[in-house]
């Protein structure tokens, strides 16, 4: 199957509202993609539309525990590694205890569809820490909110966000 890449704003039906409303803000160029809803997964969206495994970022919604409170926040890696949520992310976080968020959670929480998170629209108050892979990536693709498309995107950009960090995540 072939992508048909688009500018982002020209498709906000392929967009979850919060993230149709980040990219509204934005200045720097996102595009999107249709894509078989059915497919969505990383492994399988790759193998279908040909998209390298370092291509396309993950983005995963962490539950960081201590005292009673839980925070949350967002990681994002390569497809090709995994973040170290009971290491790095849990330091950074200050946490006693990380784990990946329920996904009744992560979707309430987003508004965004489980299997399409990204950072583009996340809550305002939810640090989202980039692998530095990620980070340094010319055009990665992520997920758009929806099962339905994704997005492509420069790492700088995801590094950018107002409440992104830059870290070597992945163990």
């Amino acid at each position: 199957m072939t992508l048909i890449w688009v500018p982002a704003l020209d498709r906000p039906d392929l967009l979850a509202e919060p993230v149709a409303l980040a990219v509204r803000q934005m200045e720097e160029e996102v595009r999107v993609a249709e894509i078989d809803p059915d497919l969505a997964d990383t492994a399988a969206f790759c193998d279908e539309y040909g998209v390298a495994m370092d291509a396309s970022a993950n983005c995963v919604v962490v539950a960081a525990k201590r005292g009673g409170e839980v925070r949350y926040a967002a990681c994002m890696v390569l497809a090709t590694t995994r973040a170290d949520v009971n290491g790095v992310v849990r330091k950074r976080l200050d946490a006693r205890k990380t784990s990946f968020a329920p996904m009744d959670d992560a979707v309430s929480l987003t508004g965004m569809e489980y299997g399409g998170i990204t950072p583009l629209g996340l809550p305002d108050d939810w640090p989202i820490l980039v692998d530095s892979r990620v980070a340094a990536h010319p055009s990665v693709i992520v997920g758009s909110g929806v099962r339905r498309s994704k997005l492509a995107l420069s790492g700088a950009v995801l590094a950018g966000l107002k409440t992104a960090e830059v870290l070597d995540l992945a163990n």
